[in-house]
């Protein structure tokens, strides 16, 4: 070896290296310039003396000679202690290599006349002797494959445990891996291995998968390192590889991503349907090449199938996916299939009671079936299930049941054909971790369902019909629920009559979702129909439901957080609601509204045009202390006016200009002019279906209606009783011209007994109006702010009796406030044709 440490060639090689020329008596007769450097000593110094001469201790000069033995003839190895030219001592190792076998002498060992001794540094030589121990053991363990090509990429030398797969040949060397690796799999190998060659930069470690050619099936995962061999001059010659099964490890990494994946899609929805939906996305072809999920019909309604999870309930087929979904689909679309039984753990516990009796624990187990293509699909113990043969070429499949608290509701199945390797235990096992999810995850959903559609049920119960027929104006409406995971929310629409003809729109929001909203619409639409009974002006009764809202806002945060019977707590808030309020008169065809925080109607003129009513907008309801303001709107007859929520124009993406001029665009596509408004209502909402809706969407559309002229009479009566007589001819005879003179006897008392009070208690002119509409409405004002209250009169009492008669004889009656004073009005069904 070379004195210095720059050489990693074997230590004793001859070229340029420490080497000593001994004769028959061990005398040094050469010494090698390589020698000089190595002990710093001159060769005349050195040549002609002994070469014990040379040790440390010369008394070791025995124990040297007999680390050769007895008739080492073809040379031997051993270690010495040489002092060193600046005096201190170096260990060596030296290999002693006989030269001729004819001559004796007592000094070199008399078996070996002449001889040549290598030494180099005993440190080198352990480091060699190191390397090569650890490459000859590298190559005989089966832990990793080793090989090592040449610059053709060429395999020179493997062990044994390269690639223990079937179709790997045993006799390796001079091949390629093309020769018995997939030409793609091998391709991508070679070019990388040839990166390295060429870039002399070693990856630090790459994952592909091989696959022979006898057994293309799945193949292995291995982790491929790879580093360039080179020459001493630095020309390479050829490249190492380290190759890794980490197929076991790849697996195990991709059933937890797998288990991650599928808890995600589980937690996306609150919707039975779209939750097993995502699901089977994730298993197929991830999992399986075929993934379904069976579920009980009553899990769909939100009901609880019976705890008996052994006994045979009917399954839908909810959701399938992968490369046969369609068969799945079409061939199994309902069935009945017994549920796995829960299965008790026997544990037992310190009293000796099993466990699973005590506490009522269960567990539901899946079933793993292979081999489906050598076994009978008919009838036979060897018989295949009907479940696992649903798919056609499936060689393996397994289900597993949903469980949740012990009943058991449906199932989860995968299926694998062609090439796919088959499902082992530990898919099973991984199965059933992701059935156990699903279960929680579905019946979670379940449970929402069932609290959904009691809040939906409640919610369209406590509105209106959808269409309404008024001599004011025709109306329809729509609603639309928000989707399952956003929750049901507030809105409501109203269709109110009022006197005279008269009609009041209504829409309004409650904020947030659920049964708080759906109760707290419930009390809103209450109170705003009882108000309107009251004939206020609209921001009247605005601002008396904004006290109302204070007033329940105060209740909830008056009451005691930690009393578990006070009921469902009322969020308090600046936003409780926002409401629209219109009154609609047919007669002067004029609309009057007002908003508390709740976007402009929409008016479609019968022109054609669109518009949105200038509101001013108060606060929403539940704020205080804001007034509302009346806007007044003429509307000829044919109008129709739209109201709406903000789920209608937001949609989620909150631009609420742009919705505004969409739906402005979908009025005029719906031609709302010219057809049903009933028809017309749902290609207005079309592209909004329900389930996928982040608030829910409400329309309510009026056209408008007059009353014709020749069904109106007004007559301005002096304020002197003696005109009452003539106020009832008037009435006769108009009743007369309208071909009504069945209702001329209880329209005269009617109007004799209303005028008389107007000119009795109030004083001043009197205006008598008749309306012939859908009912025969008789209105008498005066200017008096006094309401009229009805009382039962004593026997001996000779009045009191007007207002007593008027409701006997009517089909409703009232009064209400006006600008000037107020109006008292009666109605009376018209006669049948």
């Amino acid at each position: 070896m070379r004195a210095t440490e720059s050489n990693q060639d074997y230590p004793f090689a001859v070229t340029d290296t420490a080497a000593a020329l001994l004769d028959d008596a061990g005398t040094v007769v050469a010494w090698t310039p390589a020698a000089e450097a190595l002990l710093e000593r001159r060769s005349a110094d050195v040549c002609g003396r002994p070469a014990r001469d040379l040790l440390a201790d010369a008394g070791s000069w025995e124990a040297v000679l007999a680390q050769g033995g007895q008739g080492a003839r073809e040379g031997w190895e051993g270690r010495a202690t040489l002092r060193h030219g600046a005096g201190r001592e170096l260990e060596i190792g030296f290999r002693v290599i006989p030269l001729d076998d004819g001559a004796q002498g007592d000094g070199a060992r008399g078996d070996a006349a002449r001889c040549l001794v290598l030494g180099a540094p005993m440190e080198l030589v352990a480091r060699w002797r190191q390397d090569h121990a650890f490459t000859h053991e590298l190559f005989l363990q089966g832990r990793v494959g080793l090989a090592v090509f040449d610059t053709d990429l060429r395999l020179l030398r493997t062990n044994s445990h390269l690639l223990p797969y079937t179709g790997v040949p045993v006799d390796l060397s001079g091949r390629r891996l093309a020769d018995f690796l997939w030409a793609e799999d091998a391709q991508i190998i070679d070019d990388r291995l040839r990166e390295v060659m060429r870039s002399r930069i070693p990856p630090v470690g790459f994952n592909t998968t091989v696959r022979t050619l006898d057994d293309p099936r799945g193949g292995r995962v291995v982790t491929i390192q790879a580093f360039r061999l080179q020459e001493p001059d630095g020309h390479p010659m050829g490249v190492a590889t380290v190759f890794t099964d980490v197929t076991d490890h790849e697996r195990s990494r991709g059933r937890l991503d797998l288990l991650y994946r599928a808890t995600g899609a589980l937690g996306g929805s609150l919707s039975v349907l779209r939750t097993v939906e995502d699901l089977v996305k994730v298993l197929a072809p991830a999992f399986g090449d075929c993934a379904a999920v069976d579920l009980a019909e009553t899990v769909l309604t939100g009901g609880e199938p019976p705890a008996d999870g052994h006994l045979t309930l009917p399954l839908i087929r909810m959701a399938v996916a992968g490369a046969e979904a369609d068969t799945l689909r079409t061939g199994t679309a309902q069935f009945t299939a017994p549920l796995p039984a829960a299965v008790p753990h026997p544990t037992v516990t310190g009293a000796g009671v099993p466990e699973a009796a005590a506490s009522g624990a269960r567990e539901c187990r899946g079933e793993l079936i292979s081999g489906l293509g050598t076994r009978s699909t008919g009838p036979g113990k060897d018989a295949a299930p009907e479940w696992a043969t649903s798919v056609p070429g499936v060689h393996s499949a397994m289900t597993a049941p949903l469980c949740a608290r012990g009943i058991a509701f449906g199932r989860l199945t995968l299926w694998r054909t062609g090439d796919a390797p088959p499902l082992e235990e530990d898919d099973l096992a991984l199965l059933e971790e992701i059935a156990a999810r699903a279960a929680v995850a579905v019946d979670n959903a379940r449970r929402y369902t069932k609290e959904r559609r009691t809040a939906v049920g409640l919610q369209r119960s406590l509105l209106p019909p959808a269409t309404a027929e008024t001599p004011a104006l025709e109306a329809a409406s729509v609603y639309l629920p928000a989707d399952s995971d956003s929750g049901v929310g507030g809105d409501w629409f109203d269709v109110i009559p009022l006197s005279s003809a008269r009609v009041a729109l209504v829409v309004g929001d409650v904020a947030g979702h659920g049964l708080y909203a759906t109760a707290m619409m419930g009390r809103l639409r209450s109170a705003v129909r009882a108000m309107a009974d009251l004939e206020l002006e609209p921001e009247e009764l605005l601002a008396h439901v904004d006290d109302m809202v204070l007033q329940v806002v105060a209740e909830a945060e008056s009451g005691d957080p930690e009393d578990g019977d006070a009921g469902m707590p009322v969020p308090s808030g600046p936003a409780g609601a926002t409401c629209l309020y219109a009154v609609y008169d047919p007669v002067t065809r004029s609309c009057v509204m007002a908003s508390a925080g709740h976007p402009p109607p929409a008016v479609v003129s019968p022109d054609g045009t669109v518009e949105y009513v200038g509101l001013s907008p108060g606060p929403p309801l539940g704020v205080g202390g804001w007034p509302f303001e009346p806007v007044e709107r003429d509307l000829p007859p044919g109008s129709v006016l739209a109201l709406y929520t903000d789920g209608l124009i937001e949609r989620g993406e909150g631009d609420v200009d742009e919705g505004m001029r969409n739906l402005a665009d979908r009025l005029l596509r719906a031609d709302v002019l010219g057809r049903p408004l009933r028809q017309a209502r749902h290609d207005i909402v079309e592209g909004l279906p329900p389930g996928r809706l982040r608030d829910d969407v409400t329309l309510l559309l009026a056209r408008t209606r007059a009353v014709d002229p020749g069904s109106i009479a007004t007559w301005r009566l002096a304020p002197d009783p003696a005109i009452v007589g003539d106020a009832r001819h008037l009435v006769l005879d108009q009743l007369t011209a309208w071909d009504l003179d069945e209702l001329a006897f209880s329209t005269e008392l009617i109007v004799s007994e209303l005028v008389t009070n107007a000119i009795r208690h109030a004083g001043g002119p009197v205006r008598l109006r008749l309306i012939r509409a859908d009912t025969l409405t008789c209105e008498v004002s005066d200017s008096s702010n006094t309401q009229p209250r009805m009382r039962r009169a004593r026997s001996s009492e000779e009045g009191g009796r007007g207002l007593y008669i008027v409701a006997q004889l009517s089909h409703r009656w009232g009064s209400r406030y006006t600008t000037g004073g107020k109006t008292v009005w009666s109605e009376q069904h018209l006669p049948l044709p």
